[in-house]
């Protein structure tokens, strides 16, 4: 019996790291050891309690060290992981179980009311609750559903290894998209894909095996664990987890813990870098910043730079698990705004709306090749036929991001195919806009996005989020676009917002702007 897949990382790590901390979580400390035993227990506890392997079984809860051995448990005896995400309400976590086909669901306490209203009428057999759960009533006539503690489930079975046949191919993970262009659709992650991710963020990034990952992101989004979790496990690193992020609270675990890795969003770069105990805090372990979503403002990178730190930036998605290209911290001021170049063992390519190749400074379509790259959808055939397309060069995943390369191979990002205006007959790419709009101190947040227009079609209309204590007029805005963007491509109209809504990852729904401010 033979697994290939990284349910077997763990309990490989065992001797390599033996003695070294795996995980930490509050004043929770793992070994590799530890970790491995605690795996295999709750492995073999889930195959004592009818899991078989391709079988999905659903986690909802934040960061924690539950959360990962459930990860490499099902890992470990072939079954397939599916986390949910926290911020998800009842109606959409009982989506994701019926869609996922899930029979079993490990919630953590502080879901049990979230967890409670999305187990309902579907078909899930079974709720473990990470410590203080209560029995899940079934208000539907069907025989009450079994509830039990996670300790207790863990305790109850022996830390053997398990015997069973994983191959790198089988499926892994299926992580719902956040679905700001429709309904959630599940990713499936295979082992592969996690694995050749993990090696190119190791070919690219000088991950070691004294790292420190602090992970402040969510890890039911595939950043976290592609880029931060997963790459560190790989190398025999340690992993800190937090179960939400709050920036005098990263600020304190990076100074406490030596951490010299985080893998986060401009957002909440810029939040640490603004609160009160920045100057103060000694950063001077961290080493490496990665940083995705979008660009990062020129003032914020200029705010690390004078702590001594840069960001390794990088463009992917869930369909990519998620790396696709990466812009390394000394290419950070000669190729701003550059998403990067491709990662070592994946292919970037722009092409027209015909499946054309187009050269370096045309923006077309981004599509992607390589082993990191999903082989498909769970149960969406119109969404695979739609979203990869097959040539003499192999099969590509269409991104539906706009971009284009430049002469030496770097990537720029245009916008989302979605998001792009047509105004007059003229293609406007609003996070060209954003950028530019960022570099303004008195902007907290920016989000350009299109309204109806009878003259021009459609025009652009920017949602403004004022920083505290400045102040800012919609004429301000625009005139300091004038000269620096191309007359059509100015907005028409500035709103200025309180929030803005915003998924999991921090990328901001669009579609819900346009329905608050789009009049």
């Amino acid at each position: 019996m033979t697994n290939h897949g990284i349910g077997d990382w763990i309990e490989r790590r065992r001797v390599k790291s033996a003695g070294r901390l795996a995980v930490t979580a509050g004043d929770l400390e793992l070994t590799y050891g530890e970790f491995g035993d605690r795996i295999n227990r709750l492995a073999n506890a889930l195959t004592d309690r009818g899991v078989q392997q391709g079988e999905r079984v659903a986690y909802l809860g934040e960061n924690s060290v539950e959360f990962l051995e459930t990860l490499f448990a099902l890992g470990s005896i072939g079954a397939v992981f599916v986390p949910l995400n926290t911020r998800l309400a009842g109606p959409e976590v009982t989506f994701h179980l019926e869609d996922s086909g899930s029979k079993m669901l490990i919630a953590s306490h502080t879901m049990e009311p979230l967890a409670v209203a999305g187990v309902e009428g579907t078909d899930v057999e079974r709720v473990i609750f990470v410590n203080d759960g209560k029995r899940v009533p079934a208000e539907d006539g069907r025989l009450q559903l079994t509830s039990e503690q996670y300790d207790d489930v863990i305790a109850s079975a022996n830390a053997q290894r398990p015997r069973v046949n994983v191959a790198l191919e089988d499926l892994a993970i299926i992580l719902y998209t956040s679905g700001t262009t429709g309904s959630p659709k599940g990713a499936m992650l295979s082992h592969s894909n996690l694995t050749w991710n993990a090696i190119n963020v190791i070919s690219d990034m000088p991950i070691t095996n004294d790292e420190v990952a602090l992970m402040i992101s969510p890890m039911f989004h595939v950043a976290a664990l592609g880029m931060g979790v997963l790459p560190t496990f790989l190398k025999g690193g340690q992993v800190i987890l937090e179960p939400r992020f709050e920036p005098g609270r990263a600020l304190e675990l990076v100074e406490r813990h030596k951490a010299t890795f985080i893998s986060g969003v401009p957002t909440t770069y810029q939040m640490i870098a603004e609160h009160p105990a920045w100057e103060a805090t000694d950063i001077s372990s961290l080493k490496n910043l990665t940083c995705g979503g979008s660009a990062v403002p020129l003032r914020i990178l200029e705010a690390y730079e004078d702590r001594g730190l840069s960001f390794t930036m990088g463009y992917g998605m869930t369909e990519t698990s998620p790396g696709a290209t990466t812009l390394p911290a000394r290419y950070s001021r000669e190729k701003m705004g550059s998403a990067g170049l491709p990662q070592m063992h994946t292919h970037i390519r722009i092409a027209d709306f015909d499946g054309k190749v187009l050269p370096a400074g045309e923006v077309g379509e981004v599509q992607i090749q390589g082993p990191n790259v999903i082989k498909g959808y769970w149960n969406r055939e119109e969404a695979n036929k739609s979203s990869f397309i097959a040539d003499d060069s192999g099969t590509w995943f269409r991104s539906g991001d706009m971009g284009y390369l430049d002469e030496d191979g770097f990537l720029f990002i245009s916008d989302r195919l979605k998001d792009m205006i047509i105004s007059g007959g003229e293609n406007i790419y609003p996070a060209q806009i954003e950028q530019e709009l960022a570099q303004l101190e008195s902007i907290a947040a920016v989000a350009v996005f299109g309204v109806p227009d009878e003259k021009w079609g459609e025009v652009g209309r920017a949602a403004i989020m004022v920083r505290e204590g400045h102040e800012l007029t919609e004429q301000e805005v625009l005139s300091y676009l004038d000269g620096r963007l191309a007359r059509y491509k100015i907005p028409k109209s500035v709103v200025f917002v309180e929030d803005m809504p915003r998924t999991a990852s921090g990328k901001v729904r669009k579609p819900q702007l346009r329905e608050m401010y789009g009049e």
